[in-house]
C-alpha cells in the first residue's frame, strides 16, 4: 500500500503519573528529515524519537513535538534560603524605621523575591521516561500511519483513473496512425497527379510508394506507444507495493514523458497532436501527485 508523505497523529496519556503528549505531522520531502521539539531538559529523547520515527517513515519532513508533565509520583522539594530572608526582612524593618513607612511585609510578598525559593527536582530516571514518552509516541504514529495510508489511497485511486484516461488515449493514436499514412499516400497522389497532368508527365508509382514508405517510418510510433503501456504496467505494479515506491514511480513518470514527447515530435495530423498534449496533461497531474508519495 502507497502512503502519502502528508500526515498528523497526536496522542494525549497518564504515564506513572505522568502527563505526556506526542504530536507527529509531516509534509513531502525528497529525503528523510527530522526536526524534534521536547522540553528544555529532555533533550535526551530526540535521537530515541528520531530512531522510532525513522523505523515507520522513510521519506519526508517530520515535526515531532513532546510536552511531558511532571509526576505526580514523584514529590519536589523546595527548601528556603533562611539567609536570605533575613536580610530582607532586616532591611524591611531597617527602611519602615528610617521613613516611617508602615512595614507590611506578607510570606507571599517575600517569596516572590529572588532566590527566597529553591524548588529541587530529584533526578529522573531518563529510561523510564524514553519507555514512557515512546509507548505514546507509538499510539500518536499509528494515527500518523493510517492517514498517510489513506491519503495514499486516494492518490492511488486518481492516479490509476488518469492512467487508464491515458491508456485509451493510447489505444487511440495507436488506431489513428495507419490511417495518417493512408491519408498522406491519398493527398500525395492527388497533388502528383495533379501536376503532372498539367505538365503531361507519366505516373512513377514507384517514386510515390517510395515517399510513403519514408513517411510512415517518419510518423510511426508504435515502439513508443508499446513502451508506454509497458510503463503504466509498472506503475501499477509499483502501486501494490508495501514497501516505499515514490522515487522508482518517479522515475517510471520521466519515462512515460519522454515517450509522449518522442510521439509528439512524430505525429503529422493535428488530431493526433491534440492527443499527444492530453497525454501529457494526464502524465503531468500523475507525476504532481507523485511528488508526495513516500
Amino acid at each position: 500500500m502507497i502512503k502519502s508523505m502528508t500526515g498528523f497523529g497526536r496522542c494525549q496519556a497518564v504515564v506513572n503519573g505522568r502527563e505526556i503528549t506526542v504530536e507527529i505531522k509531516s509534509v513531502n520531502h525528497r529525503y528523510f528529515e527530522f526536526l524534534c521539539r521536547t522540553p528544555r531538559s529532555y533533550g535526551f529523547l530526540d535521537d530515541k524519537l528520531k530512531s522510532y520515527v525513522n523505523s515507520r517513515v522513510s521519506r519526508g519532513k517530520i515535526d515531532v513535538f513532546v510536552s511531558i508533565g511532571a509526576s505526580d509520583e514523584i514529590p519536589a522539594e523546595v527548601t528556603v534560603n533562611h539567609q536570605l530572608v533575613s536580610g530582607y526582612l532586616n532591611a524591611f524593618k531597617e527602611l519602615s524605621d528610617t521613613y516611617g513607612i508602615t512595614n507590611d511585609a506578607s510570606v507571599v510578598a517575600v517569596t516572590r523575591f529572588p532566590d527566597v525559593l529553591t524548588v529541587h527536582k530529584p533526578i529522573e530516571d531518563e529510561e523510564q521516561i524514553t519507555t514512557d514518552v515512546l509507548q505514546v509516541a507509538q499510539t500518536a504514529m499509528d494515527s500518523f500511519v493510517d492517514m498517510r495510508e489513506a491519503e495514499g489511497e486516494k492518490m492511488k485511486d486518481d492516479i490509476l483513473s488518469r492512467a487508464n484516461t491515458i491508456i485509451s488515449i493510447v489505444n487511440e493514436i495507436e488506431k489513428r496512425s495507419p490511417q495518417t499514412v493512408s491519408e498522406y499516400e491519398s493527398r500525395l497522389l492527388e497533388r502528383i497527379k495533379q501536376t503532372l497532368a498539367e505538365n503531361d508527365i507519366d505516373l512513377d508509382e514507384q517514386r510515390v510508394l517510395t515517399e510513403v514508405a519514408i513517411f510512415a517510418d517518419k510518423v510511426a510510433v508504435a515502439e513508443e506507444t508499446v513502451r508506454l503501456k509497458s510503463h503504466f504496467e509498472q506503475l501499477s505494479e509499483f502501486l501494490e507495493y508495501t514497501e516505499p515506491v515514490g522515487r522508482k514511480i518517479d522515475f517510471i513518470i520521466q519515462e512515460m514523458n519522454r515517450e509522449a514527447n518522442t510521439i509528439g515530435s512524430k505525429v503529422q495530423d493535428a488530431v493526433l497532436a491534440h492527443k499527444v498534449v492530453d497525454i501529457k496533461s494526464e502524465i503531468e497531474k500523475i507525476r504532481e501527485q507523485v511528488q508526495n508519495i513516500e
